[in-house]
């Protein structure tokens, strides 16, 4: 395993404001707001911002200040953060993310994960903490085959997990960590002990014949709402799942483009918008920024094309590992659902934060991580 450490030439710096200043703006319809998709002029106040105020150094100090590696599994280079806990009896715990994350979106969890004293926790909660970048995703791109989906993926984290020596340890993730994590699970049962998760993306609506008979009235006038809502979201998901390398010629050629795209996942990113804790503009820039300096916008959208092709939208098999949910505002996981597939043992609704809860309620989540493995 080699050490990793972030340093990115200031010509690579330079060429991406010039881009940025450089911008060509297509117009918009008279009072369209978001809804036609993200609102130009916030884009043209955000892209502002990218170039001439957010501080890329400072964000890369941040990362650069806990340990990177990297190590080549299943021919995939693969970058992690390895954050080890001061207590010696701390579970390990691997976190993974989601689209159109990066690792940086738990830069502000890992402290209190992993040194819980010295946050005003227990020390009997620490963790171990392994994040490693999903294949494909910033300094774990590009891949170079096909078939990266959520399953290999959860091999090579098992793979990842056993060279670094940690023989029982938790998962947790969001958005595609939500399947990422679980998939951990049924690949290695004997060494992952629970399973926590947030943003659920494979339980809000039903994937197989029968799923909806299952369900209480008040969980299936629900799964339609979420039917309802996604038609209406999911047009990214759709171009990714099918055709993402069209795609990938404007992401990489474009900063403002890349920037734009990745917004559409952010909901309610627009700071008037109430349903969900606004996501801070440097967060948003930290990710974008990284995919644009890697290259790896277009093969990160490749996930939903392998994704796809593994049997998009079908039910998991089912685990036995224990499973937790915490459900932020925005989310829709449905428990009914979500049980077909993982053995439940806890399920927290919470009215804040949102579908980015390592960003939008981070004190909420690390407690909801904390009290579920401190059950186990």
């Amino acid at each position: 395993m080699d050490p990793f450490r972030l340093d990115v030439p200031q010509a690579d710096l330079d060429e991406l404001h010039r881009r940025l200043a450089d911008t060509r703006w297509p117009g918009e319809l008279p009072g369209a707001g978001w809804d036609y998709g993200v609102d130009q002029t916030s884009l043209i106040d955000l892209v502002g911002y990218w170039r001439s105020g957010f501080d890329w150094r400072a964000q890369e100090a941040r990362l650069n200040a806990h340990p990177q590696f990297t190590t080549t599994i299943d021919g995939q280079r693969i970058h992690f953060l390895h954050v080890r806990s001061p207590e010696p009896d701390a579970t390990p715990l691997v976190l993974t993310h989601g689209w159109p994350s990066t690792v940086a979106d738990f830069l502000g969890i890992l402290g209190p994960l992993t040194d819980p004293k010295a946050h005003g926790g227990d020390p009997r909660d620490a963790f171990h903490v392994v994040a490693p970048s999903v294949p494909g995703f910033a300094f774990s791109g590009p891949t170079h085959e096909r078939g990266w989906n959520t399953r290999r993926t959860a091999k090579a984290w098992a793979e990842l997990m056993r060279r670094l020596g940690y023989d029982r340890y938790g998962a947790q993730g969001g958005d595609f960590g939500s399947i990422v994590s679980p998939e951990l699970g049924r690949v290695a049962p004997e060494a992952v002990l629970g399973v926590h998760v947030n943003a659920v993306a494979n339980a809000g609506v039903p994937t197989a014949p029968g799923d909806a008979d299952r369900l209480c009235e008040e969980d299936r006038k629900k799964a339609e709402e979420n039917q309802a809502w996604w038609y209406a979201h999911s047009g990214y998901a759709t171009q990714m799942a099918t055709r993402p390398q069209t795609l990938a010629y404007a992401l990489n050629d474009s900063p403002a483009g890349q920037v734009a795209w990745n917004l559409e996942w952010f909901v309610d990113w627009d700071p008037t918008a109430t349903a969900q804790t606004p996501v801070s503009r440097d967060a948003i820039l930290t990710n974008v920024t990284i995919f644009w300096l890697t290259g790896t916008a277009g093969s990160a959208a490749r996930l939903y094309r392998e994704t796809a092709q593994d049997g998009w939208g079908e039910r998991p098999a089912p685990s036995g590992v224990p499973t937790a949910v915490a459900n932020f505002r925005g989310d829709h996981a449905i428990r009914g659902l979500a049980e077909l597939s993982n053995t439940v043992t806890r399920w927290s609704e919470y009215d804040t934060g949102g579908h980015f809860a390592s960003l939008q309620a981070p004190d909420v989540l690390v407690r909801d991580i904390r009290e579920f493995f401190r059950d186990l």
